[in-house]
């Protein structure tokens, strides 16, 4: 069973059709005891970091959350879900994430021709072997929406990366968690085996 994280921050349904779609029972949940026992775990997320992290407390997340990274389920955040695995963000300054991995959230730099959100698609290179790339030719386009970006303190932990203005790591990967800034569940057959690669973990 797949325990989708239930915490009001959007694309949550089109996760749960993603993962039903792959033929894997998918439950939408903010049940400690269903998290706890579930297989997988998956942190959806649009939105805003503060409001975000403010609702992840609200509902009793927050410990739910680090229980599941240290128990070793495999866990994996999707763009507002990667950065709330990291230590902070510009976009809420004060504001402590879930400090699963290191490093820090920063907006995308200003620059001529570039929009801000950046919407659409974008090709992915690998600068270190990932679990959820495996399948996947050097070069595949995802789907992007968002106007913060990951910064990793670990290069090691980055395993694709892309460009927009600037060198965004786009997912990372360490022991049992899994973060994608991309939606997979928006981005065609490749995101699809980017998650069923994670369903099999």
């Amino acid at each position: 069973m797949v325990a989708i994280i239930d915490y009001d921050a959007g694309n949550i349904k089109s996760v749960e059709k993603a993962v039903s779609l792959l033929g894997h029972e998918a439950l939408l949940t903010r049940n400690r005891e269903e998290i706890l026992l579930a297989d997988h775990v998956i942190l959806p997320g649009v939105g805003a970091f503060g409001d975000a992290m403010e609702k992840l407390h609200g509902y009793g997340l927050v410990s739910v959350i680090r229980e599941t990274a240290d128990k070793g389920i495999p866990f994996l955040g999707i763009c507002l879900g990667l950065q709330l695995m990291f230590e902070s963000s510009e976009e809420a300054p004060g504001v402590a994430g879930l400090g699963l991995l290191p490093g820090k959230i920063v907006r995308i730099p200003d620059k001529e021709g570039l929009k801000i959100p950046h919407i659409g698609w974008n090709s992915l290179t690998f600068p270190n072997q990932g679990r959820l790339f495996q399948g996947i030719a050097e070069g595949a386009y995802v789907y992007f929406v968002h106007s913060y970006y990951l910064q990793a303190d670990d290069p090691q932990i980055v395993k694709a990366s892309t460009e927009y203005g600037t060198l965004i790591h786009a997912s990372v990967e360490r022991d049992n968690l899994f973060a994608c800034q991309f939606h997979p569940e928006k981005s065609s057959e490749t995101g699809l085996k980017i998650l069923q690669n994670f369903l099999e973990v």
